[in-house]
């Protein structure tokens, strides 16, 4: 085995898809609710990634921007009646209860991200506790967004899909057999897991299919209205009129490409899909979707309540960009670019860059021969069939490529272990760029200017996966190779510009109004900590920030790097009445 670090030598290695191929054997056993973009190679593969990407575009990324300030609202407000008291000013403003930290943000940012991929890979309206559906609600889609289990399910759907993340290593680990056989509770909730969304994903999927055999354009125009559906749009592909094709194997037809539902959702080009094909994408989108948003979310709030002067950053941005304009008239093509280059992109970039949700990216020399790399001028061979590790967690640790200052928690270092946004500003002309702090030295490499990939044109997403936009100079791009926080090259993640927007909207409209803050319960009441001047205050923080350093190494991968039941206690305040944040560093 290889393990890679070189930024020069990943991107080798991630461009050259048929030098460096992907094994696809490591991921068979996310095939099992059929073949997918992730688990395919070759000429198959090529087939799954077209028909896949053509939903990713501007367009739906615009709808996923609006859905996201819908549900970001939503978890919003499930905060703030947990923290409300019953009380309320002489103004009449709800009174915070301010002696219970946040308990369930893992759970909620799981629900958030979970309605949310309702919404992208299902065309669903997805709800939270105390939320009803509005009036004129058809039958199906109050089946999939009731908190109640249907009749003949034993959970509803939203519950299905939590409790297939919870328990999907029991699912892909074990036969379903097996698992029905074991005496533990968690088994026998991730059989009726995944026997309910089987029978949830069928039926969606034989609806869909129904509705376009019998020529009903009605979803379709309703969905071009409201919203983005993945397994609608491939489902038209493959099932639709004229469309040609049954599998990835087949012959797409000749008149499928003019049809007008198809032209709506970008997907002129598309290939047919099978009905297996249908369901295991939808699963992997659910399944990845999911993993990366979630744990990027819930890391970013932990690193922001800990790191005050970052989040003073965020907000200082966010209120530049909006305001305190009402987020129902923000505009997706007016906020995206300048957010781009804006400190929550910076937020954004810095959690993927410290905990990259894939710390180890699996190739391996093609079988067929040996194959060379040229690494800083000399040339490296390697040997056919060999596997490679790249490590996505030293790339992003590499000096070389990335700005950096002396470390305030581990003097005598670097501070690219650290969380520290505004790096994402310091760009230099010169790579080779001195700058002197003090008695220090630091290394300044400058902004790469972005270059050519002769992959782009394989599904035509914006390649911005660094966070900038094109015409901009004062965000800092790191160099091919360096970041890799969706991958890179032909197999990089279809998602990324859906997942950047999903991100970078969940903290424009919680920090609009809000700020978040470590719980520092563990060492003093909210009485004591009212009596206390500043520097008592920042004694107290500085323990509570400690605690949530050690807790946050603490990270494990299991599908993604994540938490995986441990907590940190945060507490949602409103702007103006913090007791922390506002000026601690």
């Amino acid at each position: 085995m290889v393990q890679v670090s070189n930024a020069e030598a990943i991107h080798q290695i991630t461009s050259q898809r048929e030098k460096f191929p992907k094994p696809w054997e490591m991921y068979t056993m996310l095939a099992m609710f059929g073949d997918n973009v992730v688990t395919t190679e070759g000429s198959v593969w090529k087939t799954h990634r077209k028909a896949t990407a053509a939903t990713f575009n501007e367009k739906n990324s615009a709808l996923v921007f609006r859905e996201t300030i819908v549900q970001t609202n939503g978890m919003i407000n499930s905060w703030v009646g947990c923290q409300y008291s019953g009380n309320v000013d002489n103004k009449g403003n709800k009174i915070d209860k301010r002696n219970e930290p946040l308990t369930t943000v893992s759970a909620d940012i799981t629900r958030l991200t979970i309605n949310i991929i309702g919404y992208v890979g299902f065309g669903l309206r997805l709800l939270w506790p105390g939320q009803s559906l509005p009036s004129g609600t058809d039958a199906t889609a109050a089946k999939y967004a009731s908190l109640d289990a249907p009749e003949g399910y034993s959970l509803c759907f939203v519950d299905t899909l939590v409790q297939l993340l919870d328990k999907i290593l029991f699912l892909l680990l074990f036969p379903r057999w097996l698992l029905r056989m074991v005496p533990l509770k968690k088994a026998r909730v991730a059989v009726a897991a995944h026997e309910n969304y089987v029978r949830y994903l069928d039926e969606m999927l034989d609806e869909k299919i129904e509705a376009l055999k019998a020529g009903n354009t009605e979803s379709t125009e309703k969905e071009e209205k409201e919203g983005m559906d993945f397994m609608g749009a491939l489902a038209q592909c493959s099932f639709g009129k004229f469309s040609g094709a049954s599998s990835s194997t087949g012959q797409e037809g000749e008149k499928q490409h003019g049809r007008p539902e198809r032209q709506a959702h970008g997907i002129t080009n598309a290939p047919a899909l099978s009905r297996d094909e249908i369901l295991g994408n939808a699963f992997v989108l659910f399944l990845a979707g999911h993993e990366t948003s979630a744990n990027t979310i819930h890391f970013t709030l932990i690193h922001l309540a800990t790191n005050p002067a970052a989040q003073r950053l965020l907000q200082r941005d966010i209120d530049k960009l909006v305001g305190d304009t009402d987020c129902s008239s923000w505009d997706y093509e007016s906020l995206v670019g300048p957010m781009m280059t804006s400190a929550i992109a910076a937020c954004i970039n810095e959690t993927l860059r410290v905990i990259p949700p894939t710390p180890a990216i699996p190739k391996q020399v093609s079988p067929q021969s040996d194959q060379t790399l040229s690494i800083e001028g000399r040339e490296c061979v390697l040997p056919k069939g060999i596997f490679i590790l790249v490590n996505a967690i030293k790339a992003h640790e590499d000096p070389r490529h990335w700005p950096y200052q002396e470390s305030k928690l581990r003097p005598g270092h670097d501070d690219l272990r650290d969380y520290r946004p505004e790096r994402w500003f310091e760009t230099q002309p010169d790579p080779c760029h001195q700058e002197s702090n003090g008695s220090d030295t630091v290394s300044r490499p400058r902004s790469e200017t972005p270059e050519p990939s002769a992959y782009d044109s394989d599904d035509g997403i914006d390649d911005s996966i660094q966070g900038s936009h094109q015409g901009d100079t004062s965000f800092f791009r790191p160099r091919r190779g360096a970041f890799l926080p969706f991958s890179d090259g032909p197999r990089r993640c279809l998602g990324r510009r859906v997942a950047q927007v999903q991100l970078m909207t969940v903290l424009l409209v919680l920090f609009q109004r809000y700020s978040i803050e470590l719980a520092v319960d563990e060492w003093a009441t909210e009485a004591q900590v009212n009596g206390m001047d500043r520097t008592a205050r920042t004694d107290v923080y500085k323990m509570a920030q400690a605690a949530s350093r050690k807790t946050m190494g603490r990270a494990v991968s299991v599908i993604t790097l994540g938490l995986h039941g441990k907590t940190v206690p945060m507490r949602l305040v409103a702007r103006g009445k913090e007791s922390f944040v506002d000026w601690i560093e």
